[in-house]
């Protein structure tokens, strides 16, 4: 198969996965989803030599990328306009609830929102992309070993995080004793 073709395959198979990769890490809704798709398909096009056999992680490394880059860009944006004077942009902004904000276990995405940002990215990687490790590894642009590490290490924190809100939460504390959400295996102590 030609790069061209390997391409096509590519962007015909992936482009929704890679829409919802961009749309779930986008909080500025300035942002045009579609925009940051296309640039990270022109990237990939530009690098079509490069697409591996499994293309989806590499993609999602690329969309990463090509977010910060997006986010750095509308930070100097917001910048400029604040030494410009006046603009709607850099007036005070609203911020807008979370429609998750209201519903049951949102304390779970407050316990993410709480990590650091490499840990939020490992964890989204790898339960909404349902990455592998291996895959994880490619979209970080990282070996395999670092990989599991990030990955075991930003669950350990969460799990902190989700400990930390439940002793703070008294609806939290009277679900089963506390141990709302843990696992068999959690409870006797494996991993």
């Amino acid at each position: 198969m030609s790069t061209d073709e390997a391409f096509d395959a590519a962007y015909r198979e992936h482009y929704w996965a890679v829409s919802r990769f961009v749309a779930r890490r986008l909080d500025d809704r300035t942002v045009d989803v579609e925009e940051v798709v296309a640039e990270v398909f022109a990237v990939a096009w530009r690098r079509r030599g490069e697409l591996p056999e499994s293309p989806l992680p590499w993609l999602y490394g690329v969309a990463r990328h090509t977010l910060a880059n997006t986010v750095r860009g509308r930070g100097r944006y917001r910048r400029l306009l604040a030494k410009l004077g006046h603009h709607e942009m850099t007036r005070g902004q609203r911020t807008v609830p979370s429609p998750d904000a209201e519903r049951p276990g949102s304390w779970v995405l407050e316990a993410l929102a709480r990590l650091g940002e490499a840990d939020q990215e490992v964890l989204r990687l790898s339960a909404w992309e349902e990455l592998s490790v291996e895959e994880l590894s490619i979209a970080l642009g990282c070996g395999r070993s670092a990989a599991a590490m990030r990955l075991h290490r930003a669950r350990r924190r969460l799990r902190t995080e989700i400990d930390r809100l439940r002793r703070s939460d008294p609806v939290a504390q009277g679900c089963a004793g506390g141990t709302a959400g843990r696992t068999a295996s959690d409870k006797d102590g494996r991993p």
